[in-house]
């Protein structure tokens, strides 16, 4: 005997939406003394890097979930941040002025 009234339903659509997972922690602010200034840094695990930026050390896209750094100057607050690779970070006093 046929059954009438009901409608198969997808397992796709009758599942429920998962909860966001919780971001990943940022590592800790840590102060680093530079001959050009004191520098906040805080490290950004690959976990947490949810967007892309540009790298001023090296014009290079940082991609999502790449590690990398956040850094700001001591005076000039987190308006001033900008995100870099960890060995372009490293490297920056060394680079030719003008050159990448």
């Amino acid at each position: 005997m046929p059954q009438i009234g009901l409608v198969a339903v997808s397992p796709r659509k009758s599942r429920r939406p998962k909860p966001a997972a919780p971001s990943a922690p940022l590592g800790p602010e840590r102060i680093e003394e530079w001959p050009d200034g004191d520098w906040v840094v805080r490290p950004v695990p690959g976990a947490a890097a949810a967007k892309a930026y540009r790298c001023p050390g090296c014009d290079q896209e940082l991609y999502p979930g790449v590690a990398h750094l956040v850094v700001w100057p001591t005076h000039a607050g987190v308006a001033e941040r900008r995100h870099w690779h960890t060995v372009c970070w490293r490297r920056r006093l060394q680079r030719r002025p003008g050159g990448r």
